[in-house]
């Protein structure tokens, strides 16, 4: 049958990437406590294309994700690089986005349940072998606003934030101690169960660990400066506001001098 895609393009255009997005497919991840976890992940896979070429063959990206059981920073790398020389292309880009859950206790009565985090992997090969990857994990948490326990005679307003944190690495780095990390910068984590003993402590504990969320950013920044293996990170705090219309964010990244 006649090839369309690869006619040839006479308008002289290069086309950064080309390629597919929003599928969903199944997907075994690394867990650290039970070594592996299932998840419904939804792939953005792409390629760049040539001026000369009219079209890349859609298909094949379909092919080669219909290929992943189970995925780690090796294989994400031998993926791309596999669908660069397939499709022809100098480079081919990879993103993942998929629910994570993490068993979590109650601090008080150790109940249990599960909580899920939103974590994306980002992978591109280009044309010398190049590999970048960059995780993303965001996590809900609390805060309570140091201002407001200052200034009230009783009671400070609280709300519950959203903190996502992109590293570059070349090495395993755990979701769970991301996650750990930026919940230890928070005034208090998110649980999925909590008795009320649970309860009076959680809320007393953010009482007495009042934070910006310019001071769970920052925290975030120090406590990543402290891990090896990070080439980059970038952090980036979303506060739900609980006594106004609107929300507040803060966003830091690391810089060239550090």
């Amino acid at each position: 049958m006649k090839d369309v895609q690869s006619q040839k393009d006479q308008r002289n255009v290069y086309l950064n990437q080309v390629g597919i997005n929003k599928l969903r497919h199944p997907l075994i991840v690394k867990d650290k406590r039970l070594e592996s976890q299932k998840t419904v992940a939804e792939f953005d896979i792409s390629v760049d294309l040539a001026m000369e070429d009219r079209g890349t063959h859609m298909s094949r990206f379909v092919e080669i994700v219909n290929e992943i059981e189970y995925i780690n920073l090796g294989q994400l790398e031998s993926l791309l690089t596999k669908l660069r020389d397939k499709l022809h292309a100098e480079a081919a880009y990879i993103s993942i986005s998929f629910p994570y859950f993490i068993e979590k206790l109650s601090p008080v009565t150790k109940s249990k349940g599960l909580i899920d985090v939103d974590c994306e992997m980002i992978g591109k090969v280009d044309h010398k072998n190049n590999f970048e990857f960059t995780l993303l994990v965001t996590v809900p948490v609390q805060t309570l606003c140091p201002c407001s326990k200052e200034i009230s005679e009783s009671g400070a307003h609280n709300q519950r934030a959203y903190t996502t944190v992109s590293i570059n690495t070349t090495r395993l780095i755990w979701i769970e101690d991301i996650v750990n990390l930026i919940e230890k910068c928070a005034s208090t984590p998110l649980y999925p169960v909590l008795k009320r003993p649970d309860e009076k402590y959680v809320t007393e504990f953010a009482y007495n660990n009042p934070k910006f969320v310019e001071d769970l950013t920052r925290d975030c920044v120090v406590a990543l400066r402290e891990i090896e293996g990070i080439d980059y990170y970038e952090v980036y705090t979303e506060s739900e506001e609980s006594i106004h219309n609107h929300n507040a964010y803060a966003y830091a990244r690391k810089d060239i001098d550090e």
